[in-house]
């Protein structure tokens, strides 16, 4: 470790490895589809079976790392940090699309362990496991990035992500989850002992900020700080994830900055997704994997979307513009009645398409009463006008 590389790392303390080997020893479900039996999975013991077939294929494991929002929760628990994933990542060699297979067939090889010993395994496939248990499966390899993902299914969201990665350009989207938590040390006591871990008795744990600057990326964490670089180099511009920041009560570090880099997001979100039905499936998804449990939030995460790309949005047509908004909104309010909440009418301006009739040059024009503003026609066939502030 180089003088230069230092401030990117830091020691867990005690309290933070306590938490640290909870995660590790809690019990997971991993929820089987059909009339597949629910698997019962502790991290710790599938990262041993997944490395220990890994090593048998002439894998090469560089390291095991805890990534994203379960190691913030596990560096700054008292700030309410929660997290939904558990993103695990191994650092291996991928040289060839060969590895690539490798790894898949191991990982589902290893699931077999994990059936109850009443199952006959003998006649099970891979590619049976495949179906019962993986959410969804994920390879990249390109000229700079070359990893792949199996996420396995959690029914309440807290999703198994085993990754495995040769090359990844880009390992954050924001300060708050750069972190990465270095977990061999303590794997290797888990392996070597059967001793609980005490204040006397336990490994030196390295976690590392891919911000930079881990005491930087730790006080952002701390106040719940917004900060990134660079959203241009994010697939979907880190948008969605930023919204959601906003809708928890994280703050821009900088707000000069930030609002120079909405407009980044934004551009690259609509790079990515061009279409609105595509932008329509990615932000459905988003609110499906990331607010289990948070129905009520769900409105005020769209709205605050809503206002982001309203404000920020700076490289589309205005009829693309509109369009992308009469969308978010209609989302916002099927949300609404999806808990029978109705908005205060208020706040709501709605237009409509007019009826066919009316083109007829026989048919006489609305009336409209001295004083009244004339009826505006939007060329949509539905299209909801909502004023910041609604209910």
């Amino acid at each position: 470790m180089t003088e230069d590389s230092d401030h990117r790392f830091s020691s867990l303390t005690w309290d933070q490895i306590k938490i640290l080997d909870q995660v590790l020893a809690e019990v997971i479900p991993i929820h089987g589809r059909g009339n597949f039996p629910t698997l019962d999975v502790k991290p710790k013991d599938i990262i041993h079976v997944v490395k220990e077939q890994l090593i048998e294929k002439q894998i090469n494991v560089r390291d095991i790392r805890l990534n994203g929002s379960t190691a913030s929760h596990i560096l700054v628990k008292q700030n309410g940090t929660s997290y939904k994933d558990l993103d695990i990542i191994f650092g291996v060699e991928l040289p060839s699309e060969l590895e690539f297979q490798v790894v898949k067939e191991a990982v589902l090889n290893c699931l077999l362990d994990f059936l109850p010993k009443c199952v006959n395994k003998e006649k099970i496939t891979a590619q049976t496991m495949k179906d019962a248990y993986v959410q969804k499966m994920v390879k990249v390899s390109t000229d700079h990035d070359r990893w792949s993902l199996i996420s396995l299914s959690n029914n309440s969201g807290k999703n198994v992500e085993l990754k495995f990665v040769n090359s990844l350009r880009r390992q954050f989207e924001f300060s708050v989850d750069s972190f990465q938590i270095i977990l061999d040390s303590i794997l290797n006591v888990y392996t070597a002992t059967d001793c609980k871990l005490t204040e006397d008795f336990h490994p030196t744990v390295i976690a590392e900020s891919m911000y930079g600057d881990f005491n930087e990326a730790m006080d952002h964490l701390k106040y719940k700080l917004i900060s990134t670089r660079n959203p241009e180099e994010i697939r979907g511009g880190g948008l969605l994830k930023y919204s959601n920041l906003l809708v928890r009560d994280f703050k821009p570090a900088d707000e000069a900055e930030i609002k120079s880099l909405e407009r980044y997001m934004c551009s690259r979100f609509f790079i990515d997704f061009p279409d609105v039905a595509e932008q329509q499936r990615k932000i459905e998804s988003y609110l499906r994997n990331h607010f289990i449990g948070e129905e009520k939030s769900k409105y005020d995460y769209l709205m605050t979307l809503r206002g982001v790309v309203n404000e920020s949005t700076v490289c589309l047509m205005g009829h693309e513009r509109r369009q992308t908004l009469n969308m978010i909104t209609i989302l916002a309010l099927k949300v609404l009645g999806e808990q029978n909440i109705i908005p205060n009418a208020a706040n709501v301006t709605c237009y409509y398409q007019p009826a066919p009739y009316i083109s007829d040059r026989n048919f006489s024009s609305y009336y409209i009463a001295h004083g009244q503003p004339p009826i505006i026609y939007q060329p949509y066939p539905f299209h909801i006008q909502m004023q910041s502030g609604m209910v």
